[in-house]
Order: structure tokens, then C-alpha cells, then sequence
């Protein structure tokens, strides 16, 4: 009988799918001997993955709106928005130490998938006591109860949480779509409990949609994520009270990837903090690709680069991973896989001092223990 590590979630086909590219170094890994230059290599590389991504171009820095400011609980806030070319306007929150003075480090805090569209950056951030109990309840599920983007703003930190593309005020209006794809629905009210598990659950079921319609527009879910959330960190680089040269993103699972995303292929990121996002295209290949949802993919480029090379990118700067070890998202093995290829990459760079991996014991999650490596991990790399 055939162990669970040999069947695959494609049966007779996995073991030919994966030798099309996957038995090989990828032809663009800095770790084949061809590549020296670290700089030369980093610049065909982005390009290329850029080119297969679909890179979107979002225009100019939009005007910020401020809706509202206060503090709460020693974090000084302000809830914003600005406008992207289509959707509705993106919500965002700034947070700071109360009474900060002078230029500060900024961290733009990515968040997670979670199942739930319907919220975005109140996910990982807080402004005030009074919070729905579906909001506190996916604190306690992946932040030990922590909205952890005010905890990290009080260590001295400008962090600034958006919406991402599809999420908050950035998800898709069901009563903006044909009624062949409304699953029945016709009250578009999100007033309940009831009511928001109802648009999750069709957000869910849209994700295919989605995908297909941006891959018909030459583009994919990834490029989109990336040009949004660099619009927001040139949001919060432009600020008066920000050092544009200390900038850091972080993020669990969803906000993971796109810290993949935005870590490997911005420059402007000085450290960055990947947590419950990391493992290998053959993982998702043959084992996990049906716990992900369809935002995680970028057509061809497993032929140029394994997926954590993506991260790798942004070597020599400074990366923490924070992995679960019991994460039922991915396959213990391919993550310890995942980190030796970001090890031989970074010490192909004469950089492996600033790159760090650790594995944390239960589920997915970014509890209190992982928080606390990561804020050492800024503090090091952001303040030092």
C-alpha cells in the first residue's frame, strides 16, 4: 500500500508533472554556478519574474484622505484612504506611539487570507475598545489575541495596514456581478454574522473567477497584490514622519505571500518578515496546492525559480521566515527544503548573517513568541 508522502494530489500524473521542472535547479537560481554577480543576477531576475507576473502599473501616487485620528491604548492612529484606478477606495489606518517626535522606521503590516474577505485591515490592527466578536475571534485564531501591528507600532514605528486587492474595502460587491454567478444571493446587506459568512462564502467560491479573469487580462492575482501594496508603501515612504530608508513589511500566510512578493521585489524593503508563507513549488505541486486559494501563482516561472527564491531576491538585506511546524498548510519536509535554499542563497551572497529561519511549534499562526522574534528581528535590522 502506498505511504500518504507518495500519493499526490494529481495521482499518476504528479511524478511526471513534477520531472517537467521540478528534478532541477531552476534556470534563474542564483545558486547555479553560472551566476556571480550577485547585483547583475538580482536585476534579470526581477525582470523576468516581473514579465511572467504581469506587472500592473497603478499610475502616480494617489491623494490620502484622513477620516478620523485619536489614540488608543498608546498608539497614536489615523484612518485613511486614497483612490487606486478602479474599485473603491482603498481604507487604510497609520499607527504610531503616542507623542512620537522626529522621523521613525516604517513597517507596512500585510495582512492575512484567513478565509475572510469581507475583512482586511482590521485583521492585524486596532483603534478602538468596542470590536465585533467575529473581529476578536480571528484575533485569538491567528494572533494569540493580538492585534500585532499596534504592537509593534508602540516599539517606535510608523506601520501603516491597507486593504488588500479583494479584501475590506477593496472586496468584489456581489451586486456588482451578473446575477449567473450571485449563487442565489439577492440581500447585499452585510449587517450580521450570517450575512458576512453568506459574501465569505461566495468570495471563496469567486477566487477562480477572479484568477482566470486576471490571467484573461494578461495579468495574475500576485502582480496585482504587488502594484497595491507598493502603492501603499509609497504612501506611507512619502510621510514626514517616516525614514524612507527604514522601511519593513511583515505578514502571515496570505500577508506572507505578499511579503514574498513585495520583500523580493522591492528594493525599498530594508527587512522583511515572511511568516507562515514558505515552502516549494513541488509542495504545492503534488501535496498542499488545494489549501491555498488561487492567489499564490505565477504561470512558468517554477522553470526560473523555486518559489522561496522569490524572497531570495532581496538578498543581502536582512529576511526573518517564521514557520509552523504543525502548519497544515504546507509539508514539514518541503519547509526545511524551502530554508536551505534560502541559506545556500544567501550565503552564496556572503549575507547569512542576515538571514534567519525558525520553526515554532503548532498550526498556522503568528502567536505571541513568533511576534516577539519578529519585532527583535526589526529591531535589529531597522534601528541598529
Amino acid at each position: 500500500m502506498d505511504s500518504p508522502q507518495e500519493l499526490n494530489l494529481i495521482g499518476a500524473y504528479g511524478p511526471w508533472a513534477k520531472s517537467l521542472n521540478l528534478e532541477k535547479i531552476p534556470s534563474l537560481s542564483f545558486r547555479n554556478p553560472e551566476f556571480s554577480d550577485l547585483d547583475s543576477w538580482r536585476d534579470s531576475a526581477r525582470n523576468r519574474v516581473a514579465e511572467r507576473m504581469g506587472v500592473v502599473d497603478l499610475g502616480a501616487v494617489p491623494k490620502v484622505t484622513v477620516h478620523q485620528t485619536g489614540v488608543f491604548e498608546g498608539v497614536a492612529f489615523e484612518e485613511i484612504s486614497y483612490q487606486l484606478p478602479s474599485g473603491q477606495p482603498t481604507k487604510a489606518v497609520i499607527l504610531k506611539p503616542e507623542n512620537s517626535q522626529g522621523k521613525l522606521p516604517g513597517i507596512l503590516g500585510l495582512h492575512c487570507h484567513g478565509g475572510n474577505k469581507f475583512l482586511g485591515l482590521d485583521k492585524i490592527s486596532r483603534t478602538k475598545t468596542d470590536i465585533p466578536s467575529y473581529v476578536q475571534t480571528h484575533h485569538k485564531m491567528y494572533y494569540e489575541g493580538r492585534a500585532w501591528a499596534n504592537e509593534v507600532a508602540k516599539r517606535g514605528y510608523v506601520v501603516m495596514v491597507h486593504d488588500a486587492f479583494a479584501f475590506g474595502s477593496r472586496r468584489v460587491l456581489i451586486e456588482d456581478t451578473p446575477t449567473s454567478i450571485r449563487k442565489g444571493i439577492a440581500d447585499f446587506s452585510l449587517d450580521t454574522e450570517e450575512q458576512i459568512e453568506v459574501y465569505n462564502k461566495w468570495a471563496s467560491e469567486h477566487e477562480h473567477i477572479m484568477a482566470k479573469s486576471l490571467f484573461s487580462a494578461g495579468t495574475t492575482w500576485p502582480a496585482v497584490f504587488l502594484a497595491e501594496d507598493q502603492m501603499a508603501l509609497s504612501i506611507l515612504a512619502a510621510r514626514e514622519d517616516v525614514d524612507p530608508s527604514k522601511l519593513g513589511c511583515a505578514g502571515l500566510s496570505g500577508g506572507g505571500l505578499r511579503t514574498v512578493l513585495l520583500g523580493g521585489l522591492d528594493s525599498r524593503i530594508s527587512c522583511a518578515v515572511a511568516v507562515g508563507f514558505m515552502t516549494t513549488w513541488k509542495d504545492l505541486l503534488l501535496y498542499k496546492s488545494y489549501t491555498h486559494t488561487w492567489m499564490s501563482y505565477v504561470p512558468i516561472l517554477p522553470q526560473e525559480l523555486d518559489f522561496p527564491e522569490i524572497l531570495g531576491l532581496r538578498a543581502p538585506l536582512p529576511t526573518l521566515v517564521l514557520n509552523d511546524i504543525e502548519d497544515q498548510l504546507f509539508t514539514l519536509s518541503e519547509m526545511e527544503k524551502a530554508d536551505q535554499i534560502l541559506r545556500d542563497v544567501y550565503a552564496k551572497a556572503n549575507a547569512s548573517d542576515r538571514y534567519k529561519c525558525s520553526f515554532h511549534p503548532g498550526l498556522h499562526k503568528f502567536d505571541k513568541a513568533m511576534q516577539q522574534e519578529a519585532f527583535e528581528w526589526f529591531e535589529t535590522w531597522l534601528k541598529g
